[in-house]
């Protein structure tokens, strides 16, 4: 599976929609029964409830958006939610609007053109953006419970790309991101657990007006160019990574080149 560091998608746009609802149910699986107030210590000051909330909501928030095609930024985030009166009830609600965002994003041209904050202007955005929003706080709520987690090493490397092929325009909800600069320095993530057994490789570069991603075809035809800093590690830890649910001092990681570039990187990417 090669990576595209681009606008093109590596995966099946039905690839995004059935783990959609694969991960959605998963979570409210881990959140149904448990305590509503428990603490997820990944995402500071939230409780299990307000993980929950923030899914359910979300998602119909991203159907919304598809339904309708819009082709301008919202000026409301006002959406008729069907919150149920206690947050006991949160897990079932979010499963019960499973089968709807299916039927959105089935329903969906992912060709369409539309608005969206990231870099590939079309419907098929919403859907891989709503696949790790979810996935990531699936992981959330199973660290909060206590349980550990898996996630599938193709639809990891997919979200490391799609993070990063995203992470220029995030600066909408992540100022921190237009503050990130350099001095031609490169970083590279490299994962050991590709889908073909062959290693997975993205590179950024920081300018002094701003960073960006390195062309896929840029690193293949000059692979051994020098980076500055370098991060090896699985799929699904890379992701974590990248969304600061994990430190790249942990020992899953293999780390060479200059410390104080990923310090800089990691200061101005966490959202």
């Amino acid at each position: 599976m090669a990576s595209t560091n681009g606008a093109g998608h590596p995966l099946p746009y039905d690839t995004y929609r059935e783990a959609v609802a694969r991960e959605t149910l998963r979570l409210t699986e881990v959140v149904k029964g448990a305590d509503p107030a428990g603490a997820v210590p990944s995402c500071p000051g939230w409780t299990l409830a307000d993980l929950t909330r923030h899914v359910g909501a979300l998602q119909r928030w991203f159907s919304t958006l598809l339904t309708q095609l819009v082709q301008e930024p919202p000026r409301s985030r006002d959406i008729e939610l069907g919150l149920p009166e206690t947050a006991e009830e949160y897990p079932d609600w979010v499963a019960a609007g499973v089968p709807e965002v299916a039927a959105v994003l089935r329903d969906t041209d992912p060709d369409a053109a539309m608005w969206v904050w990231g870099e590939d202007r079309h419907a098929r955005f919403w859907a891989r953006r709503m696949l790790f929003e979810t996935l990531v706080h699936r992981v959330d709520a199973e660290r909060a419970v206590g349980l550990p987690s898996d996630i599938d090493p193709v639809l990891a490397a997919d979200g490391v790309d799609e993070f990063l092929v995203n992470l220029p325009y995030a600066g909408l909800f992540a100022p921190g991101v237009t503050k990130l600069r350099g001095d031609g320095e490169t970083l590279a993530f490299r994962c050991r657990d590709a889908a073909d057994a062959r290693a997975e490789e993205w590179r950024v570069r920081l300018e002094p007006d701003g960073f960006r991603p390195v062309p896929q075809a840029e690193i293949e035809a000059d692979a051994s160019a020098p980076v500055t800093a370098a991060v090896h590690g699985d799929a699904g830890d890379l992701l974590l990574l990248l969304y600061g649910r994990r430190s790249y001092q942990d020992p899953v990681f293999e780390v060479s080149g200059e410390a104080a570039v990923l310090d800089n990187w990691f200061a101005h990417t966490a959202f």
